[in-house]
């Protein structure tokens, strides 16, 4: 299989951390793959993904899966040992909804990232980064309401609320999320220290 990915990307830090959580990094493949605003990948969209978004998975079938939830679902099915997802029907349903509130906050920071970095000052609509902020307030205080969500075995919605604060840390520093929520950290200090986090760090250089 092949991950074609970039590393500052949570979405892709996702998959690539659920590898490793699954044992699989010897089966799949990493493509580093530039994907930019402004500046599509014509290869990457003509052959990968329509969307020109990553990550996307290449299966040993030759199919195409991108959203980095639809192939970790993937992933996770055909896992023979570890399991990130439960397999009965309500508790998994659970999983995924909490794993959808954690991509939640990578989708708002990235926006707010684009917002702000590649728009002049003058051209950036404040009152729309508020509502990506507040997003991701509303999701933070209900994580911290609800600390049993984030607790116990490594699943799915751990893994991406991990690589949501982690982003948060990247790009947004000033935004301390620490300062209120020191269960949370405390939690993302022991997680950070796994292997699946450490291996995939977001830095601005494909990993080797």
């Amino acid at each position: 299989m092949k991950l074609f990915y970039t590393p500052p990307s949570p979405f892709a830090r996702k998959v690539h951390a659920s590898i490793i959580e699954l044992g699989m990094q010897n089966e799949v493949q990493l493509q580093f793959t530039p994907v930019l605003p402004g500046k599509p990948n014509e290869s990457f969209i003509k052959d990968q993904n329509p969307l020109g978004k990553i990550p996307a998975l290449q299966t040993d079938a030759g199919d195409v899966l991108f959203d980095s939830t639809v192939i970790c679902e993937y992933l996770d099915s055909i896992s023979t040992s570890v399991k990130l997802l439960p397999v009965e029907s309500g508790e998994r349903s659970l999983t995924l909804t909490r794993q959808a509130l954690a991509h939640g906050i990578c989708e708002s920071a990235v926006s707010i990232r684009y917002e702000t970095f590649l728009r002049p000052d003058d051209k950036q609509w404040n009152i729309w980064i508020e509502d990506q902020w507040q997003k991701i307030y509303r999701a933070l205080n209900w994580f911290n309401a609800n600390p049993t969500v984030w607790q116990g075995d490594i699943d799915l919605a751990q893994i991406t609320l991990g690589c949501a604060l982690a982003y948060l840390d990247f790009r947004a520093p000033e935004y301390a999320w620490r300062n209120d929520y020191d269960e949370l950290n405390q939690w993302f200090a022991i997680i950070a220290q796994r292997d699946s986090f450490q291996l995939t760090l977001p830095t601005l250089e494909p990993s080797t």
